[in-house]
């Protein structure tokens, strides 16, 4: 078997998160940044695409068969509370689900951060579009964010923490242009005269609609590695650049094909990514060696 790269801004460790979050806090310090996408709860084993000698090999990508919710539960748990240990006093948890475990995922959540620890969520649409006939299909995913202190990092004048404003807004009140072209709006409140330009645009909400998983699950695009349900390079890039700072320690304990590593690398943040699964590893080590470290 070739010998493992080694990386100066992180690691990549090859086995169950609940078996090495701990030792990993005591010798690198506690995680400014920690975001989990694990298993669903599908209940399937969910196979590799497109990844050289995966299938040849016979082997999956991941097993998301629990035996049901109590067992996927009880999995979860006690990683939720190492989790919860292994994050810094000003970090947060950001944990990514889909409607067949998210609800339950909160109650514990709430139980082990406490409901004050709850900080907000993210409602992620992937935009893959609806299929049931027989009533509304779920086409969102929702991110759970926790955090041990009320003054959590969160870069709210951070360029990724905005959106544009909406067309309707952008042609009824963006009527006025400034000297260098910009187009603003005006508003006095309270005697005071605010000015807000079209082009800064207006603080990011709750749903996320600009984050198309087919950026990350087709064979068109670059960023395609063809591990399954692989999250989009630009959603985990808002997390990091919104949820910590250049220098800070992020930590993927499931990290599937190594996107929020490649993005914390990206971006001049230290990593730590951990799976048991081998191909996951294999995928993750790729993509990672080709990344730039820091923003450029």
């Amino acid at each position: 078997m070739a010998k493992r790269p080694t990386y100066t801004d992180g690691r990549l460790v090859l086995g169950d998160c609940l078996e090495h979050v701990a030792g990993l806090t005591d010798n690198r310090g506690p995680f400014d940044l920690i975001y989990v996408d694990p298993p669903f709860n599908t209940g399937l084993v969910h196979a590799a695409r497109q990844i050289k000698g995966a299938r040849a090999q016979g082997q999956s990508a991941y097993n998301d068969a629990w035996g049901g919710l109590t067992g996927f539960c009880n999995m979860l748990e006690p990683r939720l509370r190492s989790w919860h240990d292994a994050l810094a006093e000003r970090g947060s948890l950001w944990l990514h689900l889909d409607f067949r475990a998210v609800h339950e995922a909160k109650v514990m959540a709430d139980q082990i951060f406490g409901t004050a620890g709850f900080r907000g969520e993210v409602i992620w649409v992937p935009g893959n579009g609806a299929r049931r006939k027989n009533g509304p299909s779920v086409t969102h995913q929702t991110i759970l964010i926790y955090a041990r202190s009320a003054e959590f990092t969160y870069n709210s004048a951070d360029p990724a923490a905005r959106e544009p404003y909406a067309q309707t807004s952008r042609h009824m009140h963006f009527r006025q242009v400034d000297k260098d072209g910009r187009r603003y709006r005006e508003r006095k409140i309270g005697g005071k005269c605010y000015r807000y330009y079209e082009d800064t645009g207006r603080r990011l909400g709750s749903v996320w609609a600009d984050c198309p998983s087919m950026l990350a699950n087709t064979p068109l695009v670059a960023e395609t590695s063809g591990y399954p349900t692989q999250k989009p390079l630009k959603l985990l890039e808002r997390i990091i650049r919104l949820a910590s700072h250049p220098g800070d320690k992020v930590l993927d304990p499931m990290c599937g094909s190594g996107t929020t590593l490649v993005a914390a690398r990206h971006l001049g943040r230290t990593w730590v990514g951990i799976d048991k699964s081998p191909v996951a590893i294999r995928v993750a080590h790729k993509r990672i060696a080709t990344t730039t470290i820091g923003e450029t």
